[in-house]
């Protein structure tokens, strides 16, 4: 999308976090349980959409989610997250964690996702700015932006599809 708003490098709404995995961390399989990561993400990558949009956001969507390897146990969870797409009141950002075993060091890539955060204002008409990606990483995510954002419009319309035969009434006997 293009606008009159000076473009943002996707590094100036980068934000980095940490987390130790504990024992509570942990599901039945001793790694950390994915609704625990789900959290962390969307807590942590909401920094990056209110740092470009200064703007109360709500998540509209988790796409392309991966748990690639398992976090488990005494290893360091880093998570990056940056926006790497705009729309009129929506953007995506993408999210990696980083693992780190702390006594070997070895590091590896453990889950990538892209959300789609939406301003909650819905009188928002301030344009949102372009993104400037920076490294060969940013540049390869950001070029993909018009393809997810095609492919999340065809599953809004199967989702509403889906929700016309969604029922609310009691599947327990009355």
């Amino acid at each position: 999308m293009t606008n009159q708003l000076a473009p943002v490098s996707c590094n100036a709404t980068l934000i980095v976090t940490s987390h130790r995995v504990f024992q509570p961390d942990l599901n039945e399989h001793d790694s950390v349980f994915g609704g625990k990561i789900l959290s962390l993400v969307d807590d942590s990558a909401s920094v990056a959409a209110v740092r470009l949009t200064h703007k109360t956001v709500v998540t509209a969507s988790f796409d392309h989610v991966s748990f690639l390897r398992p976090f488990h146990l005494d290893d360091s969870m880093f998570l990056e997250a940056y926006v790497t797409g705009t729309g009129t009141r929506s953007l995506e950002v993408f999210v990696k964690i980083i693992g780190e075993n702390l006594t070997t060091g070895e590091r590896f890539v453990g889950y990538t996702c892209f959300i789609t955060y939406v301003i909650e204002d819905p009188t928002a008409s301030d344009p949102l700015p372009d993104m400037v990606p920076v490294t060969a990483e940013q540049r390869y995510i950001c070029a993909g932006y018009a393809k997810r954002t095609a492919q999340r419009k065809e599953r809004r319309v199967e989702q509403r599809g889906l929700n016309a035969h969604v029922t609310v009434s009691s599947p327990w006997p009355m």
